[in-house]
């Protein structure tokens, strides 16, 4: 006969906590915000995707008191391939998600990440799209068309641009630009600038501009920076 392992019971302290903690956490359809968080999964972008993973679910944290933030995880990899997550407004979801993607050599894919953010704000309001990648092997010009399509729907890019490839970073700032968005550089060796900059893209996309501009007054830095770029101001 199997040796029977003792079971741990959770205390009514957890338990409660545990409801608490749900109770709190809304569901997509009541989430105020949405949001894509796309990253480049290639094979050279694996140290990002694991400082975007640990960190990801302070983005719902700063949120919450706004009214709660559903994120959809996007990314590709390898050849031609592209996914796109259901959509979650809880942490832990989105972190297995992230968890089980695995980094594949190939080329950029920015052009369908950008097609694929336009056609989901189509059917319902996307607050913004997150970015984070180092490089780009595609067409400008076709980037820079899908991106005014975004503008058209009111969707702002932040992307987030990791390392020192002056011709991505040219290209990633002229999305931004033509978005409405955010271009911002930061070492994946220094998540704390990571955490700053995906905080204030869910601040945005919950509670808009005057969210952020309150948000970036509290924290000051680059949040602060990209808060008064954002509203036109200095």
């Amino acid at each position: 006969m199997a040796e029977q392992l003792p079971v741990k019971k959770s205390s009514s302290r957890e338990i409660t906590a545990f409801l608490d903690r749900a109770a709190r956490t809304p569901t997509v359809a009541q989430a105020k915000g949405r949001l894509v968080f796309a990253i480049d999964a290639t094979m050279s972008r694996g140290r990002t995707w694991d400082v975007a993973t640990e960190i990801q679910s302070e983005m719902f944290d700063v949120a919450e008191a706004i009214g709660g933030l559903a994120v959809q995880l996007a990314w590709f990899r390898g050849r031609g391939e592209l996914h796109a997550s259901e959509w979650t407004a809880v942490p832990a979801v989105l972190a297995q998600q992230m968890r089980d993607v695995s980094c594949v050599s190939g080329f950029t894919q920015i052009r369908r990440v950008l097609s694929h953010v336009g056609a989901e704000a189509s059917r319902s309001r996307v607050g913004a799209l997150v970015y984070v990648g180092d490089a780009c092997e595609e067409d400008p010009h076709v980037l820079y068309a899908e991106a005014g399509k975004l503008a058209l729907l009111g969707v702002p890019a932040f992307l987030f641009h990791v390392g020192r490839d002056t011709d991505a970073g040219t290209v990633f700032a002229e999305i931004a630009r033509l978005t409405r968005g955010v271009y911002a550089r930061f070492d994946s060796s220094a998540p704390e600038t990571l955490r700053k900059l995906l905080r204030a893209a869910a601040v945005y996309a919950t509670g808009g501009i005057p969210a952020l501009k309150d948000y970036g007054e509290r924290v000051g830095g680059e949040v602060r920076r990209i808060a008064h770029s954002l509203s036109g101001t200095r």
